[in-house]
């Protein structure tokens, strides 16, 4: 009888010292920003999906932590801007929480869907409206966010904006909101 291979991911215990050590360090690049030593990696056939034990991508930690220029790179070797982490959450909704522009912009102009929510509902409007980035907003705005999307637990952009105390983006909500 032949032995069938496993399709369930390698977890750390499935990987020897070494190769436990250079995937730290690969993860450990997307989070600094080390744009050079990815392109390398990717150029030598990394996959550019890889995600870590949380569901983090090498796209997500790149774009969480601000390092436009390894966005881009992930990018350009076809990561996918929609693979979403453990959280339910897209590098576009980690940067809309980070509050940047820069690393927003590309993710929507690689593909990255505005409106893109998990099972929770939280869109990256919805993050940016929490933490008062009336620029993300506004940007996301532009590119069809849906402002009168809620959330699973039934919570509009504008209601989690009021909750969290950020006085720019409710501002800018209820504008938005009263113009359509």
């Amino acid at each position: 009888m032949q032995q069938q291979e496993s399709t369930r991911p390698a977890t750390p215990a499935d990987l020897d010292d070494d190769t436990l050590a250079f995937v730290r360090r690969v993860f450990g690049f997307a989070r600094v920003g080390e744009a050079g030593e990815l392109a390398t990696l990717l150029g030598q056939g990394l996959p550019p999906n890889l995600r870590n034990e949380r569901g983090d991508s090498l796209l997500m930690l790149a774009c969480y932590h601000g390092h436009l220029d390894a966005a881009r790179v992930l990018l350009d070797h076809g990561a996918d801007p929609e693979i979403m982490n453990d959280a339910s959450q897209t590098p576009l909704a980690g940067a809309a929480f980070k509050g940047d522009l820069p690393v927003s912009t590309l993710l929507l102009e690689r593909g990255a869907q505005v409106d893109a929510a998990g099972p929770n509902g939280k869109t990256a409007l919805l993050f940016a409206a929490m933490f008062n980035r009336t620029d993300i907003a506004k940007l996301l705005l532009a590119r069809g966010a849906d402002p009168f999307r809620r959330d699973a637990d039934g919570n509009s952009v504008l209601d989690a904006a009021r909750k969290m105390g950020a006085a720019d983006t409710t501002e800018l909500l209820a504008a938005a909101t009263k113009e359509r």
